[in-house]
């Protein structure tokens, strides 16, 4: 057995590392696609990590199908597809609840080649020219670590806090594997018309607000939709829109601080340029932060600069930044904050850039550099916080409540 704290970090920054590469992936192939129902009031549920499952992602527990089966999905807001797991299962990884079968729901209703629903979804799978038009529509996500998910495509229930919500495009997942430890499947929160959100359509505006709870806290975080989750004291700023993968929520950033003070970068570090490369996405579905080499290396060192009292360790896995805390009741360290283009700063709690990584009392500082260009805000970086997307007015609000 090797559940121990030091071999589930490890195992989170593997899934992690190939969650950075799917989102690369992504962009060189941008998909979306639409389907239409309404909701009339605001909704929600709990979130809570899925760490214990051995995940780096966040969860929330829905219910498919009639009569309804819970189930837990990772929430992604970097993902336009809903999708689960279904009997008959040709290759599924292992979840926390039974797979689900859609020969045991009344409200489950598979979508043919010819529906206009499954016109709208891009993916070279889908149907082709020799299929007839009563043929089954499917569906496939493929991501570059190699996970994937194939079946076909459906409308069904879906039950979420107590709210029934008919006739969702669903994936119903015959074939799946790779980095979904633990949930059934995947609510696909991003900015495209198939996703979660995009399928509430103009009831809620395109407005949810998630606060993802501190790992190892024990307790919950929530996930409302609606325009009556967009909260007051909000700091807002506008979200950024990418040609290339309009479904990712982009923010401007301006710089980066430590201990108050701006660290020094390269000019134009964060912009996204004209063909869409570059540019920074706030992401549920990455646990690290990660920046662009040069603005990372500038951010840790004036880090290192600060910290120099503290006895450093060996670097962990992908982080290069380490200090061995183990004799340590309380420490004092420097502030790390985020500027935003529009005017809003984002300090950090400590607890949000400095993580444990094994039981020894080895802490790190909790960001890496990006392959790419790409800047991406993770989920450890954005716990605690409650985040608001507003995509009707493109904007993105940080608090003012915390969970």
């Amino acid at each position: 057995m090797h559940d121990d704290h030091k071999h589930r970090f490890s195992q989170r920054i593997q899934r992690d590392a190939k969650r950075v590469s799917a989102l690369l992936g992504r962009l060189s192939n941008p998909n979306s696609s639409n389907s239409d129902f309404k909701v009339v009031e605001s909704f929600g549920s709990d979130v809570v990590s899925g760490m214990e499952q051995g995940s780096g992602e966040y969860f929330i527990r829905v219910s498919v199908g009639s009569p309804p089966r819970k189930q837990f999905v990772v929430i992604d807001s970097g993902s336009d597809i809903v999708w689960v797991q279904c009997q008959p299962c040709k290759q599924c990884y292992k979840q926390t609840d039974p797979v689900f079968n859609p020969a045991q729901s009344t409200s489950y209703s598979a979508l043919s080649c010819s529906s206009s629903v499954c016109g709208r979804l891009q993916n070279s799978a889908a149907c082709t020219h020799s299929d007839s038009d009563s043929a089954p529509c499917r569906y496939e996500v493929l991501y570059s670590d190699g996970s994937y998910t194939k079946g076909n495509l459906a409308l069904e229930t879906l039950t979420v806090g107590g709210t029934v919500v008919r006739n969702v495009a669903m994936g119903c997942g015959h074939a799946n594997q790779g980095m979904f430890v633990g949930a059934a499947g995947l609510l696909g929160l991003g900015g495209g018309s198939m996703s979660f959100v995009g399928q509430l359509g103009g009831q809620t505006g395109g407005a949810f607000s998630y606060c993802l709870v501190s790992r190892g806290s024990g307790s919950t975080g929530s996930l409302v939709f609606g325009r009556e989750a967009m909260p007051v004291g909000a700091a807002w700023t506008n979200l950024v829109h990418s040609p290339r993968a309009p479904s990712f929520y982009y923010v401007g950033l301006s710089g980066l601080g430590v201990g108050g003070v701006r660290v020094p970068l390269p000019e134009g570090v964060f912009q996204m340029t004209d063909s869409g490369d570059g540019g920074v996405v706030m992401d549920t579905g990455t646990a690290v932060t990660r920046f662009p080499t040069a603005a990372y290396q500038a951010f840790r060192d004036s880090f290192q600069a600060q910290t120099g009292n503290l006895p450093r360790a060996s670097g962990a896995s992908i982080f290069d930044t380490c200090y061995n805390l183990g004799g340590f009741g309380s420490i004092r360290v420097p502030t790390v904050s985020l500027y935003f283009t529009d005017g809003p700063i984002l300090t950090l709690p400590a607890r949000n850039f400095l993580i444990p990584t094994d039981e020894a009392g080895t802490f790190c500082f909790a960001f890496a550099p990006s392959p790419s260009g790409l800047s991406i805000i993770g989920n450890i970086q954005q716990e605690g916080i409650q985040i608001s997307i507003d995509s009707a007015n493109g904007h993105l609000g940080f608090g003012p409540n915390v969970c």
